[in-house]
């Protein structure tokens, strides 16, 4: 038998693309999600996302509540934008069983809506950092901030976390007496706290270097995979639900709608950034608005709620696009169906076509840059 030596030399030289796990369990991975990259040398050819790991059963575990005993299973859900949860489920059960919320509790209730976009917000941009290699200060920074709002939080519902604070109809009972002063001090910080972010991260030569043109997607390719919030604009489509489809009170605001224009993860950064100043800038109308006193709950409010048989799709802006809930009555003291529409679910659908072409390690840095929530994922 002869060897052809050319033959034997190239056959050397062969490169095979290897398949990397990054997850279940790897803090790159922002909960247990886990990721098949298959790769050619440092390359990204192909992505198999993997969920299902965190499984809540929150949609069956609130058909078997009554309405308001389904509250807290939304804040287990949405567990990094708690109150924004809550107010969309609220909405929708109130459309269904025709209740009217007092001022005052939508005024209280849009508040900690928009203190809680910061908050998450703010979780987003700590550990984004943390993903680009900025170590550990992005976290400080956005913690600091992040604990201000969740100290408000626990003053008010008496919970730093799962705050199950709403009610069909209004809110559990009245902030505290301080409550207008402690919002306008917490307005103030998280100013300081963007501040400092920004310096630190939006001109910093290793930040830009890791996020300007990585992970870049077109409006059209975000629409056909039904991305929405923060990645959505980042792509420079202005779509905004407080301002397409004006739920609760909203339309009473002034405030901008900010985009990227490459919808890559730098203008995604840069976009909740903004997003932040905008929500500082509606919780400061909202305490000039609000009503120093009067009810929190309808008068003729029922013990047990039975809202007619019917359905309701309502659709809110959370922190991550689209959060809805769905509800299905059949006149019952329980909901007959309820399903949630989870924006991170959604997003997540195009971390394959963000990732693709992309080296490994950009991989880390398109997968944290949506900011996914996998409780609301799995559901």
């Amino acid at each position: 038998m002869t060897v052809n030596p050319q033959e034997d030399y190239e056959s050397q030289l062969e490169t095979i693309d290897l398949n990397i796990n990054v997850g279940p369990q790897h803090p790159a991975t922002h909960g247990v999600f886990r990721m098949v990259l298959e790769v050619d040398g440092e390359l990204v050819t192909n992505l198999v996302p993997n969920i299902g790991y965190m499984h809540r059963g929150g949609e069956k575990l609130s058909e078997n509540m009554d309405y308001r005993q389904a509250i807290g299973y939304q804040d287990r859900t949405e567990y990094l934008s708690q109150f924004n949860a809550e107010l969309c489920y609220m909405e929708a059960v109130e459309k269904l069983a025709g209740l009217e919320v007092p001022e005052r509790s939508k005024y209280i209730r849009l508040i900690l809506a928009e203190l809680q976009r910061a908050a998450s917000h703010f979780m987003f941009f700590g550990a984004f950092g943390v993903d680009i290699g900025i170590f550990g200060t992005s976290f400080m920074y956005a913690f600091r901030e992040r604990e201000n709002i969740n100290d408000l939080f626990e003053e008010i519902s008496g919970d730093r976390l799962m705050y199950s604070y709403f009610r069909p109809g209004g809110v559990a009972w009245d902030v505290p007496h301080n409550f207008a002063e402690r919002v306008r001090w917490v307005c103030e910080q998280t100013e300081v706290g963007l501040s400092d972010l920004d310096r630190l991260l939006v001109d910093n030569e290793i930040f830009i270097e890791r996020t300007r043109h990585v992970g870049s997607i077109t409006p059209e390719e975000a629409i056909s995979h039904g991305v929405t919030g923060p990645l959505l604009r980042a792509t420079g489509f202005r779509y905004d639900l407080r301002k397409d489809q004006p739920y609760s009170i909203y339309d009473r605001f002034d405030f901008d709608i900010p985009v990227g224009q490459n919808g890559d993860c730098y203008d995604r950064f840069l976009v909740r950034m903004e997003e932040v100043h905008q929500s500082v800038r509606i919780v400061r109308q909202a305490l000039e608005q609000m009503p120093a006193t009067g009810p929190l709950l309808p008068k003729k409010l029922p013990r047990m709620l039975r809202p007619a048989a019917g359905e309701i799709y309502m659709p809110s802006e959370d922190p991550r696009g689209e959060y809805a809930v769905y509800i299905v009555s059949k006149g019952a003291t329980q909901p007959y169906r309820i399903h949630m529409r989870s924006p991170s679910f959604c997003n997540l659908t195009a971390l394959k076509r963000m990732t693709v072409g992309q080296y490994v390690a950009d991989a880390i840095t398109i997968l944290g840059s949506l900011d996914i929530v996998l409780c609301s994922v799995d559901r």
